[in-house]
């Protein structure tokens, strides 16, 4: 599932800019960057969905991961609670507040390190659609939220501020999955 994550890196450098024929200031471009999530723009629900069939339809969960990830993107809530400017760089401050899907996932192991009996098929061998499955339903179903900072970095080019590629770990926390455990 982490693959999923870090491969939607490459959909964030199809928004760099969100303009409306003027030109956004820093601030304004990190919130059309996280509305493009809540609202379900079609170019993260297309990426997203590219990359969950690459994963979860050859076990027949794609269906699922994908409603489990609109519904992580459309619940995701965010404020800006910091501004710092050095020339034509930028530097926006958010505070992301989305459903806990590293704890189910942390407890979802745990408890097939405990109950791994309950993941085999009949001749005895392990059923890893079984625990997907399993693992899926546990994270559909967490209310659970938790709160991660993402400090956005900004640079300005001809009068446009873009967003520049965000690290592994800030995407991880957008989809609710960083280990803040580590």
């Amino acid at each position: 599932m982490k693959k999923i994550f870090i491969g939607l890196v490459g959909l964030f450098f199809l928004f760099f800019v969100l303009g409306c024929g003027r030109t956004l200031n820093a601030r304004e471009v990190v919130d059309n960057y996280l509305n493009m999530y809540i609202t379900l723009d079609s170019r993260v629900v297309s990426q997203l969905d590219e990359l969950a069939s690459k994963e979860y339809d050859a076990v027949g969960l794609k269906d699922l991961y994908m409603d489990i990830m609109k519904s992580q993107y459309t619940t995701m809530h965010y404020q800006i609670v910091g501004e710092r400017y050095d020339g034509d760089n930028a530097y926006i401050t958010t505070r992301v507040t989305v459903r806990d899907l590293y704890k189910v996932q942390r407890d979802a192991n745990s408890y097939l390190n405990n109950h791994s009996d309950e993941f085999h098929k009949t001749d005895g061998t392990y059923d890893e659609e079984k625990f997907l499955r399993y693992k899926l339903e546990e994270m559909d179903k967490t209310v659970d939220t938790t709160i991660y900072d993402i400090e956005f970095k900004l640079l300005k080019t001809d009068d446009t501020w873009e967003v520049l590629q965000l690290s592994n770990q800030d995407l991880e926390k957008i989809h609710g999955v960083y280990n803040y455990e580590a």
